[in-house]
């Protein structure tokens, strides 16, 4: 594939499936059209990569579907100098649009050969249990979930900034929901999800509690 096949397969994709679905954000549409998918995905899936899809890029390990990741980012306000905190990074995709945008993203992985293909890709990665977050580089002003999660770990709610918000696909009792804005004191969200979203599960992110919308 050209890259300018690849350019307008992008623009295609922006036009016809983020646009036409309340993505208005210049800055993400923009971030969007200009950040290739294909390197981010298995040579098998390359041919898909504009296809609004969760595609699996390692056993049980998903990339959100670009309509998704979209409506994340412009709900949560994902903006320059912002720092930002990816989990569960996978391939880097996510990482990439967030760079792109101008945050300075910390992407962390606990899969090496995923944390290999996003620096194939040219996203660096650091390593460490998803669950645990990233200490070293805390605050963060966002933090994005790549899955959908049944809470958000104690240990990453404490390294968000005053004010700092979590992007994610929430699921309770069957039903996912997405949501992007702050906590509350005891790791809770603050407001409501502002939409049904389908997304495959980030493993290791259970239900240890409950919380309602």
């Amino acid at each position: 594939m050209t890259t300018t096949t690849s350019a307008a397969l992008r623009q295609t994709m922006v036009d016809t499936q983020l646009k036409t679905v309340a993505v208005s954000d210049p800055a993400v549409l923009a971030a969007f059209a200009a950040t290739p998918r294909e390197p981010f995905l298995p040579a098998s899936l390359a041919g898909l990569a504009h296809a609004d899809a969760a595609h699996e890029v390692a056993r049980g390990r998903h990339l959100l579907a670009p309509l998704a990741l979209a409506l994340l980012l412009q709900r949560a306000d994902a903006r320059a100098g912002q720092r930002v905190l990816v989990v569960g990074s996978a391939s880097g995709y996510s990482a990439a649009i967030l760079a792109r945008l101008g945050a300075k993203v910390t992407a962390l992985e606990n899969d090496p050969a995923l944390i290999a293909m996003a620096q194939a890709a040219g996203v660096a990665s650091v390593s460490g249990p998803l669950a645990a977050g990233w200490s070293a580089a805390a605050p963060y002003d966002l933090v994005l979930f790549e899955g959908a999660i049944a809470a958000v770990p104690p240990a990453i709610a404490a390294q968000l900034a005053p004010g700092g918000r979590i992007a994610a696909v929430l699921r309770q009792g069957g039903v996912a929901r997405a949501y992007a804005g702050t906590l509350t004191a005891d790791g809770r969200p603050a407001g409501l999800a502002f939409i049904e979203m389908a997304a495959p599960n980030l493993p290791g992110f259970g239900q240890p509690q409950q919380f309602a919308f």
